[in-house]
C-alpha cells in the first residue's frame, strides 16, 4: 500500500472525522455506574461521591431518592437518575396529586444542586411479583405531568428498565419480539409516552445468565467481546461477534415490529460478577474484568451495534460495590468494581482519559479460559489468539480482523500511516515487508507499529473493531513484526 504525496495530502484534510470516530471522538457512547445500597459496610455518600469523581464517573444511577445520598451528590456535576420504586407505583399511578408530591418532595427539592437527568419509574416491572405491571404506565404519566407543571420536563426524562424476559424470542436478534400479553397491556402504551416525551426505552441486558446457562453452546470468547468468527443472522445477514450486541439488537428489532424503530435505547444495567457458586459458570475476576472493560473500551470508541451502528450506546455498569446483603446465589453479592474499603475489585478504564492511559504487559482484558484459533486468510499466514499464560514472555501483538471488511480495514490503514504515525516503510513496494501483498498483511503491520509505538497501551489495537490483540507472533510471509520490547 503505497501512500503518494497527494494521498498524505488528502489524509491531513480529509481524515479528522475518521481520527475522531476510530479514537472515539465522534459518536462514542457513555459510561455510568449503578450505585445500589443493599450493604451494611458500604462507605459513606459522601465518600462515595469523592471516589466517583477520582475515576472520573460522571453519570450514576440510583434505585430510590435517599435525601441523604441525594445531599451528598450536591455541587459535584455528577448526572444522576433516581428512581420510584415499584411499591409506589400503584399510588402514584392513582393520584397524580400524589405523584406531584413526590415530584417535589424527591427530585425538585434537590434541584439543582443535584443534577437529576433521568427518573427510572419501577425496576423491572414486568416480573414484579407483586404484579405491578398494569400501574407502569399511569404512573409514568402523572409523574411527567407533575414535571411540566415545575417546568422540568425538558430536563429530566422519565423511562422504566425492563429485563430481557420482556421478550418473547431474542434469537436471531431480527425475530426479537416482545411477550404477547404484555403488547397491547403495557409496552406499546409505554414505547408511545417514550417517543411523545422524547425518551429512551432503559434495559437491563446481562450476557452472564445466558451464558452461565447456555455455556455448552455459547462461547466464552462470544459473551466476552473477544475475537470469535461471530454469528451470522439469517434473518438479516448480520454479523455478531458478541452476545451484548445481539441483545440490545433483538430489543431494537422488538420496538421496530411495533413501529418504534425511531426509539433510543440506554442499557440501565449490565455487569459481570467477579465470584459465584460452583453452579454459576464463567463467574470470575478475570472474567469480569475482561466483560466490563472489553464493553467501556467498545462503547467509549463509538461502535454502535450491527443494526444500528451509527447509534452510541449509554451504558450504566452494575454495581459500583459489592452488596452483601443482596439475596440469591454469591454472583449477586459480587458485581461490584468496587470492595466496601473502596478498593477496586479489578482493573479497568472507565473514561476516555483511562483508556489512553491504561496499559499492561498482557492484554488487560482477555478474560480466562483457552485459546481460540481465528485464521487470517493470506498467503504464509498464521496468527493464534491464545490464553495469556501462552504469551511468549508477556508480548503482544496487534493484528487486522479481516472479518471488519475491506473498507473498515482500509480506512483504518490509512489513519494509521497517515494522522496515526505508524512506521509503514516496511510495506512498501520493495521493502521486507510488502510481501504478501495483501491489505490484511500491510494492515495487520500497520497497526501493530501503532500499537507497539503507543506502548501497547488499553484500546490502541481496535481501530473501531478492524483489529485486536494476539499473543503469538503473527506470520505473513517472511516479515517480522516488532514487539517494541
Amino acid at each position: 500500500m503505497e501512500l503518494s504525496m497527494v494521498g498524505r495530502c488528502i489524509l491531513v484534510f480529509c481524515f479528522c472525522a475518521c481520527l475522531s470516530s476510530l479514537t472515539g471522538a465522534g459518536a462514542a457512547g457513555s459510561v455510568g455506574v449503578n450505585y445500589g445500597r443493599i450493604a451494611n459496610d458500604l462507605p459513606s455518600a459522601v465518600k462515595v461521591v469523592a471516589l466517583l469523581k477520582s475515576q472520573g464517573i460522571s453519570k450514576v444511577k440510583l434505585y430510590d431518592t435517599d435525601s441523604t445520598v441525594l445531599q451528598a451528590f450536591s455541587g459535584s456535576g455528577i448526572k444522576v437518575i433516581v428512581a420510584l420504586p415499584n411499591e409506589q407505583l400503584s399510588e402514584v399511578s392513582a393520584s397524580s396529586s400524589a405523584a406531584y408530591s413526590w415530584v417535589q418532595k424527591n427530585v425538585a427539592a434537590y434541584l439543582p444542586g443535584t443534577q437529576i437527568s433521568a427518573i427510572a419509574v419501577g425496576n423491572e416491572v414486568f416480573v414484579d411479583p407483586h404484579n405491578t405491571t398494569d400501574y407502569l404506565v399511569p404512573a409514568m404519566m402523572n409523574v411527567h405531568t407533575a414535571l411540566t407543571k415545575l417546568h422540568l420536563d425538558r430536563d429530566i426524562k422519565i423511562s422504566s428498565p425492563i429485563a430481557l424476559s420482556a421478550l418473547q424470542a431474542s434469537y436471531p436478534s431480527s425475530a426479537g419480539s416482545f411477550r404477547g400479553d404484555l403488547v397491547e397491556r403495557a409496552v406499546k402504551p409505554m414505547l408511545e409516552f417514550l417517543r411523545q416525551t422524547g425518551s429512551f426505552l432503559m434495559v437491563n441486558a446481562y450476557p452472564f445468565f445466558a451464558y452461565k446457562d447456555n455455556a455448552d453452546v455459547i462461547s466464552l470468547d462470544y459473551a466476552l467481546f473477544r475475537p470469535n468468527p461471530g454469528v451470522v443472522d439469517a434473518g438479516n445477514g448480520l454479523r455478531y461477534t458478541n452476545l451484548f450486541d445481539a441483545q440490545i439488537d433483538a430489543v431494537f428489532a422488538a420496538m421496530s415490529a411495533l413501529k418504534y424503530s425511531d426509539l433510543n435505547i440506554m442499557v440501565s444495567e449490565t455487569g459481570w460478577p467477579s465470584e459465584g457458586d460452583s453452579g454459576e459458570t464463567g463467574a470470575s475476576k478475570d472474567n469480569a474484568a475482561a466483560y466490563n472493560g472489553n464493553l467501556v473500551r467498545r462503547v467509549l470508541t463509538g461502535a454502535g451495534t450491527p443494526l444500528r451502528p451509527q447509534a452510541a450506546l449509554d451504558v450504566y455498569l452494575f454495581a459500583l460495590f459489592n452488596e452483601n446483603k443482596k439475596n440469591g446465589p454469591s454472583s449477586e453479592r459480587n458485581y461490584g468494581l468496587f470492595y466496601p474499603n473502596e478498593e477496586k475489585v479489578y482493573d479497568i478504564p472507565l473514561t476516555p482519559e483511562g483508556l489512553k492511559q491504561h496499559s499492561a504487559e498482557e492484554p488487560p482484558v482477555s478474560g480466562a479460559g483457552g485459546g481460540m484459533t481465528v485464521p487470517v486468510e493470506g498467503p504464509g499466514v498464521v496468527v493464534r489468539s491464545s490464553s495469556p499464560s501462552e504469551s511468549l514472555h508477556g508480548q503482544t501483538w496487534c493484528v487486522a480482523n479481516e472479518r471488519s471488511g475491506k473498507e473498515r480495514l482500509q480506512e483504518a490503514l490509512d489513519y494509521a500511516c497517515g494522522e496515526g504515525g505508524a512506521d509503514c516503510a516496511q510495506i512498501q513496494p520493495g521493502s521486507s515487508c510488502f510481501q504478501p501483498d495483501s491489505l490484511v498483511a500491510h494492515a495487520s503491520y500497520a497497526f501493530n507499529s501503532y500499537y507497539q509505538r503507543h506502548s501497547r497501551g488499553f484500546g490502541t489495537c481496535d481501530f473501531k473493531g478492524a483489529a485486536f490483540v494476539v499473543t503469538q507472533p503473527p506470520r505473513f510471509g517472511n516479515c517480522i513484526f516488532p514487539t517494541g520490547s
